[in-house]
């Protein structure tokens, strides 16, 4: 029954034990020829980094489902709203109940909503779309001029939109306001919105340290939720006005940042 002989145990032909090289100098662990691994460690080629990984996807990069998140579903959003707006639907009927509500006008909402004037978001972004274009030029990257220049076409690009569409919902104020239409979708909201929202985008890439980058997003949403909160909260629009442009603003800031992106 045994093979019992005296002595320490002999390798026996054949056999492979777990830790030796592979044979005819192969150089690969647990192989006996010189045939590659399946899934070798050593054969999986370098993302665009350098990293060890796979590619597609790049991790950190926006996947086609976040994509759809952010261009879909703010743009039918806006577009159910637009709806209830020129039919006079229920969602309009409840934005004035809700107006009616949250109207308190004083000092510091009129501070806030002027923040969302153009004379002062554009300059602001004006500033950052320089500093970040001389940035990237400095450090050497291709097409440095490409965010800065998406940036400033979406800036001109707010009026081309929201004032065609003033024109068409011929939405009346609030009645704070002066009698006048014209007040669908939010003018200063989108201003705000692209001009504090672009800035933020272009500061992104230079910032390394996580909690840098997320202090520096919040702060550009603490701004458009200012303006927003100081226009409602002053009578100058209605909250459905100011929804809208923040639907309408996070499809084109999405737009925006794909294109800075490929040039970052």
């Amino acid at each position: 029954m045994g093979d019992i002989r005296p002595g320490p145990p002999q390798l026996r032909p054949g056999r492979a034990l777990a830790h030796t090289t592979g044979a005819s100098g192969s150089g690969s662990p647990h192989r006996s020829d010189g045939r590659s691994p399946q899934t070798p460690r050593g054969a999986r080629h370098s993302g665009p980094d350098g990293r060890p990984g796979t590619t597609p996807p790049v991790p950190g990069r926006p996947t086609s489902f976040l994509l759809l998140l952010l261009l879909g579903l703010p743009a039918l959003f806006f577009v159910l709203i637009t709806w209830q707006v020129v039919t006079g639907g229920p969602l309009e009927r409840l934005d004035e109940r809700l107006s009616g509500a949250l109207v308190h006008p004083d000092g510091t909402s009129q501070f806030l909503a002027d923040l969302g004037n153009a004379q002062i978001a554009v300059p602001v972004l004006a500033v950052v779309l320089v500093y970040a274009a001389w940035r990237a030029r400095a450090t050497g990257t291709d097409r440095w001029w490409q965010p800065s220049a998406a940036a400033a076409a979406l800036m001109a690009l707010v009026p081309a939109v929201v004032v065609p569409l003033k024109e068409w919902t011929a939405r009346p104020g609030t009645p704070v306001v002066p009698p006048g239409v014209g007040y669908y979708p939010s003018g200063h909201t989108a201003t705000a919105a692209i001009a504090y929202g672009s800035a933020a985008l272009l500061l992104l890439p230079r910032v390394r340290s996580p909690l840098g980058r997320r202090a520096l997003l919040a702060a550009g949403a603490a701004l458009v939720l200012g303006v927003s909160f100081g226009l409602v909260r002053h009578g100058y629009h209605w909250p459905l006005d100011v929804v809208a442009s923040w639907c309408l603003c996070t499809v084109l800031l999405a737009s925006m940042h794909l294109v800075a992106g490929r040039g970052s």
